[in-house]
């Protein structure tokens, strides 16, 4: 072919149909649209709000953090060995720091926490019991 001539005859783009896959996923598309419409529209309110609190922060916000990030570090240099260990120790320990500098906080969740275990222990002991009985 000569680099300087044209064609012939007209080429033309014919679009291959659709396949039955395609059409699934394109119906599916649609009919979540104003699902991820709201899920899009929740997620930039919460970054938005998320990014306006990180560039003003409440006073003495920064080392606050810093000290429990560093109290969670040293939970997992302090875990060494079991799985279980490395998860308790480092949650217990941010959540010291953290009930250090948020007491009123820390109160609130350890009552709705105190509530459910208590629910729970006495959940166990009520199925506990009506086995023992029926045995």
């Amino acid at each position: 072919l000569s680099l300087y001539s044209s064609p012939a005859r007209e080429t033309k783009y014919v679009e291959n149909p659709q396949t039955q896959l395609e059409e699934g996923v394109s119906h599916l598309r649609h009919v979540m649209e104003p699902y991820t419409a709201w899920c899009q529209a929740l997620h930039s309110d919460f970054f938005s709000e998320g990014c306006e609190f990180l560039q003003n922060p409440p006073a003495g916000f920064y080392p606050r953090l810093g000290v429990i990030g560093f109290a969670g570090i040293v939970g997992l240099f302090l875990a060494r060995g079991s799985k279980i260990k490395k998860l308790v120790y480092p949650a217990g320990l941010m959540g010291i720091g953290a009930s250090m500098y948020y007491p009123q906080q820390a109160v609130s969740i350890a009552k709705v926490a105190g509530t459910q275990l208590y629910d729970w222990s006495l959940q166990g002991y009520i199925a506990a019991e009506s086995l023992w009985k029926d045995n």
